[in-house]
């Protein structure tokens, strides 16, 4: 992250209702060849104070562009977390909350292990081979020795 944004919360000025906020981060900044992220990470989270405890919650979104491990073709798609959760103590002193390592993490955690440009994807396309090779075909007649029944009719 060269430019480094954060998404912070201010805890000392949080209203006893609570607060939304939503916004966009550039926060996943992946060094990644088949996982490239563009735009930022999109935020709408609800903010409460409870006693002492601050809780989030809320949804993240993250454009991607990946690539599909059955066909290897690019596709984009949007990876979205609809129930992110953070929870942190404060008390007097304290005045912002950081969400930004939270967030990102529950954004690459949400990333599918295997990619599919679509369901329906049948994959590269299997080339034949011609003929089979009929060098091998010589090793079909001859018969295996088993050393260990050879063994025992010696005996």
């Amino acid at each position: 992250m060269e430019d480094e944004e954060r998404i912070l919360i201010d805890a000392a000025r949080l209203s006893e209702e609570g607060e939304s906020f939503s916004g966009e981060a550039d926060i996943v900044d992946l060094d990644e060849e088949f996982v490239r992220p563009f735009g930022g990470v999109r935020y709408a989270l609800e903010a409460k104070v409870y006693g002492a405890e601050l809780l989030v919650k809320g949804r993240l979104e993250q454009d991607f562009d990946l690539v599909c491990s059955r066909c290897g073709r690019d596709f984009d798609t949007t990876v979205k977390v609809e129930d992110f959760v953070f929870s942190a103590e404060v008390g007097e002193k304290t005045e912002f909350i950081d969400l930004t390592n939270d967030a990102r993490e529950c954004i690459i955690l949400a990333l599918p292990t295997y990619p599919v440009c679509d369901e329906d994807c049948p994959g590269i396309e299997q080339k034949r081979e011609s003929a089979p090779d009929g060098r091998w075909s010589a090793l079909d007649g001859v018969k295996v020795c088993d050393k260990t029944q050879s063994n025992k009719e010696e005996e």
